[in-house]
């Protein structure tokens, strides 16, 4: 009979067609009593089968195996009723691969060349509703979000710099307005240009954009050298 002051153990399917990758993941994994491995596949397919019937706490997917694609699986996992969460384990460390993982559903991402306990670790976070990246993704993530502040992705004015801030901060273009002391016209002017420079067709694609590139915020606080517009 299961003891009530004991924890339930986070419940984990295995994703991965390296028999050797698993053997080492599995391994691990038996000596944590708080994690219990529910299941191994070894295909996209098998993976999101096994998902949906043995509902883990976490799904530990591999990026390149057999099958349905990484994404295609994630997205198909995110969607089912009470998904788990997936962490993603995988060589590429590529920002667009991460990037791609993320909007697809995944709550974490590791690189398999870490310590075997980032792992662990990693299963712990994503279960309890964490983001977890690798150190490695993390640092090349904020080296490309400096990039673009510096001016590396569509040229924004100051002043579009500033409404778009405040478009952050869930202001209407009349509250932009009292703020900046400007007209709602200018702003309204200000925000068809933000939307043509930032390719995107709607406030909400616009405010996702900007705190994407760590632009969420105080409007006093830009980033140097963009022109005030």
């Amino acid at each position: 009979m299961p003891d009530p002051a004991r924890p339930r153990a986070i419940t984990v399917v295995i994703a991965d067609d390296h028999p050797i990758v698993r053997d080492g993941i599995r391994q691990e994994l038996a000596k944590h009593p708080d994690l219990l491995l529910r299941g191994e596949a070894t295909s996209g397919d098998e993976a999101l089968q096994l998902t949906r019937d043995l509902r883990p706490d976490v799904l530990l997917l591999d990026i390149n195996m057999p099958g349905l694609r990484a994404p295609q699986v994630a997205r198909a996992v995110a969607a089912l009723d009470h998904p788990p969460r997936i962490l993603v384990l995988s060589a590429y460390g590529e920002v667009e691969i991460v990037l791609e993982m993320v909007k697809a559903g995944v709550t974490g991402y590791l690189l398999k060349d870490e310590d075997p306990s980032r792992i662990v670790e990693g299963i712990r976070a994503v279960a309890t509703g964490e983001t977890w990246l690798s150190e490695a993704v993390s640092r090349r993530i904020a080296e490309g979000t400096i990039r673009s502040i510096r001016g590396e992705q569509p040229g924004l004015t100051r002043r579009e710099l500033e409404v778009l801030v405040l478009m952050t901060q869930g202001l209407s273009n009349e509250e932009v307005a009292d703020r900046l002391a400007l007209s709602e016209g200018t702003i309204k002017n200000h925000v068809s240009n933000i939307y043509v420079k930032l390719g995107v067709h709607s406030r909400a694609e616009a405010v996702a954009w900007a705190w994407r590139h760590g632009l969420g915020g105080n409007p006093t606080e830009l980033p140097e050298g963009n022109p005030v517009g």
